[in-house]
């Protein structure tokens, strides 16, 4: 699907065919819209290939001939959606976006759907400029970097739930559960890295043109990266320790349930002794009346119980 916007004033809208200063989005294009920017826009077919790759890492590269640049960033994405306690579980992970700066517009390209971009189109981010494609750049790296930042604290707030219910279970469903949520911090403590060494090759501004006015910008998208990263270690660090806690404390539940169901096996063995002994088929057994075994068993199996409610077995 391929959507133009271009910013009028201060408003972005939608356009109809492509001029000079546009924005042209691109998401999961077929075979026709892949020619179409290659062949009418003139992106270069390396750069559609390299954006539309979901193992691409975040990387800025440029080509001299066409003087174009290609700057792929990975972002956030919920990758799985579950029903978790009447609560949505999510899991996330991340996504190549390619942004290609070209003469006379901008181009972003990517497999799936994103927040980000939506949110640019919808009017709901302020101060995108389509002519400035630097700023356009710079606005849509902040408003990721803000997104990895919400992602991490739905990912806390997810982590504390399950912990809650991992007080009461012996069940491998909330382990299971932490370890996605572990899995999601692992995927983005990964592109959080690349996406901080590509911001640093564009803070040279030998690949893309800085302006004075972008510097400030550019700063607070380099501060929420770092805080991004620092929250993700420190998530990543308690989820790591709290799972191998709860591990521990399911396995100690483990141990107690089967020391109560031990110990009344032995209560429950009392009586079949003592009527397997009455009942062999021997004579002189002592006090062979039919009322003695039935009052020794319920005896013997009080003492036990009283004996085992002493040492705490049941507990």
């Amino acid at each position: 699907m391929i959507t133009m916007y271009k910013t009028f004033g201060d408003q972005i809208q939608k356009i109809d065919t492509l001029q000079a200063g546009s924005w042209v989005n691109v998401v999961a294009p077929t075979e026709e819209e892949k020619a179409y920017l290659i062949r009418e826009i003139g992106v270069i077919p390396e750069f559609v290939q390299a954006s539309l790759d979901e193992e691409e890492s975040s990387h800025i590269d440029y080509d001299d001939e066409s003087d174009q640049t290609l700057v792929i960033i990975d972002c956030p994405c919920t990758e799985k959606t579950n029903e978790y306690y009447g609560k949505i579980a999510l899991q996330y992970s991340t996504m190549p976006i390619g942004i290609v700066l070209m003469k006379g517009y901008i181009i972003t390209i990517s497999l799936y759907e994103n927040i980000s971009i939506q949110d640019m189109e919808s009017g709901k981010v302020k101060g995108v400029h389509t002519q400035m494609k630097t700023r356009f750049l710079l606005t849509l790296l902040f408003r990721i970097s803000q997104r990895y930042l919400v992602c991490l604290r739905e990912i806390d707030r997810l982590s504390s739930f399950t912990e809650q219910q991992l007080h009461k279970s012996m069940q491998n469903k909330e382990l299971i559960q932490m370890l996605g949520l572990e899995k999601s911090l692992v995927y983005f403590s990964t592109s959080l890295k690349a996406d901080e060494v590509t911001l640093m090759k564009i803070t040279r501004g030998k690949l893309i043109k800085l302006y004075a006015d972008d510097e400030e910008l550019l700063e607070d998208v380099l501060i929420e990266i770092h805080q991004a990263m620092e929250m993700c270690n420190i998530y990543s660090n308690i989820l790591s320790g709290t799972m191998d806690a709860f591990a521990s404390v399911i396995s100690n539940n483990l141990n107690i349930v089967m020391k109560v169901l031990t110990v009344i096996t032995i209560v429950m063995a009392i009586p079949n002794i003592i009527f397997s002994f009455y009942g062999m088929n021997v004579t002189g057994l002592p006090v062979a009346i039919w009322w003695f075994p039935t009052i020794v068993a319920v005896a013997a199996c009080i003492i036990a119980t009283i004996i085992f409610i002493k040492k705490d077995m049941f507990h």
